[in-house]
């Protein structure tokens, strides 16, 4: 929840103290009522604060509340994006606290319609220009554009963003601009290089560069971090990849990959192949470094899958499902699974059928 103007007054003007504080959703009751003890009627305030600075994605005195929190850019993402803009100015016309102003080295501008937002912004990056501005009313000249605009639920539309893109797109004319996306967005109708990064195998968001932002002859590219290592892939590799029958392993690719489009470009890349050409699911005799795969031990129709799990004296599964109509719930449920062992079981479609292949558990290679 965010603060109010009196609330930011008092977390402006007095430390809050993060010991004693579980910070954890069990102990919401306890901490509650240490937060008033200690802080009064900004008791809820210092909580909130303590909170989201917990969640691990800004300095440990920045000015946060939890809903900025959530929406800002993981750490490595937004390095990553400063450093491919590198050379140029910025402004951000929806800086909210200023996570990405963080990462950047040169002139930086950071804008906002939300005047709390505009004050936590100039207060974790003292020195910077941070004012109160409608994303739609440019206030800047000769600026890179970085905008991060409001997504309505179960919009996949470029103009299902709030402002709309193409609103965004029209007031900023003959203006190069970086525009984050929801990971799930649309983006076949744009016209410029489309960046989709993960973290640690979730989906973080999809980057729209307008045309002039583009590394020569690249569209679409993947961008995964994990635990501190990236690996990247782009639209320029070969995709001639054929589709046969399973390997030792069966992959699914990171969703990065998924999302940019590149799985054929990925599996290239690592002398791996396809079940089905069109099914996003690889196999291969290893796992390519950094990733995870499952053994693959049995392909059956979906009609027998239980029997072949009690053959494989199955107890545990981990259940993934591309190309057919499986609930992994509902299917869970219906298989009772009462052995012993841990599998994974990989419900998709090869050819015209429906198959569950059979796996082992979730291997990482380092």
């Amino acid at each position: 929840m965010a603060f109010t103007a009196d609330e930011l007054d008092f977390v402006l003007r007095n430390e809050v103290n993060p010991d004693g504080f579980a910070l954890t959703k069990r102990a919401a009751f306890d901490d509650a009522r240490l937060a008033r003890e200690r802080y009064g009627a900004f008791g809820r305030a210092a909580l909130e604060l303590l909170t989201a600075r917990a969640a691990g994605k800004v300095p440990d005195n920045w000015l946060v509340d939890s809903e900025a929190a959530q929406q800002a850019t993981p750490p490595p993402v937004a390095a990553e994006r400063a450093a491919r803009l590198a050379g140029y100015p910025i402004h951000d016309v929806t800086c909210s606290v200023g996570t990405e102003g963080r990462f950047i080295d040169g002139p930086w501008i950071g804008s906002d319609l939300d005047p709390i937002r505009v004050r936590m912004a100039a207060h974790n990056l003292p020195g910077r220009l941070v004012l109160r501005a409608d994303a739609l009313h440019p206030v800047s000249r000769g600026c890179v554009i970085v905008a991060d605009p409001a997504r309505r639920s179960g919009g996949r539309r470029l103009k299902d963003t709030i402002p709309p893109l193409p609103d965004l797109f029209a007031a900023w004319p003959d203006t190069e601009m970086a525009i984050k996306c929801a990971p799930g967005i649309d983006y076949s109708g744009f016209d410029g290089a489309v960046v989709v990064s993960s973290v640690d195998g979730g989906v973080k968001e999809t980057c729209l560069y307008t045309p002039g932002l583009a590394r020569p002859g690249v569209r679409r590219e993947a961008i995964i971090h994990r635990e501190g290592r990236c690996d990247r892939l782009d639209d320029t590799l070969p995709d001639d990849v054929p589709a046969a029958a399973p390997g030792r392993y069966i992959l699914d690719p990171d969703g990065a990959i998924v999302r940019a489009g590149l799985v054929r470009h990925f599996a290239a890349r690592e002398g791996l192949w396809q079940l089905d050409e069109r099914i996003a699911y690889l196999t291969g005799d290893t796992i390519p470094s950094g990733y995870s795969g499952f053994e693959f031990r049995e392909q059956v129709p979906l009609k027998r899958l239980r029997s072949a799990l009690a053959r494989h004296d199955a107890g545990r599964a981990e259940i993934l499902v591309r190309g057919v109509d499986v609930d992994p719930d509902a299917l869970r449920a219906r298989l009772k699974l009462r052995g012993s062992t841990a599998v994974t079981i990989v419900c998709t479609r090869i050819g015209r059928d429906g198959v569950a292949l059979i796996c082992g558990p979730r291997e990482f290679t380092p």
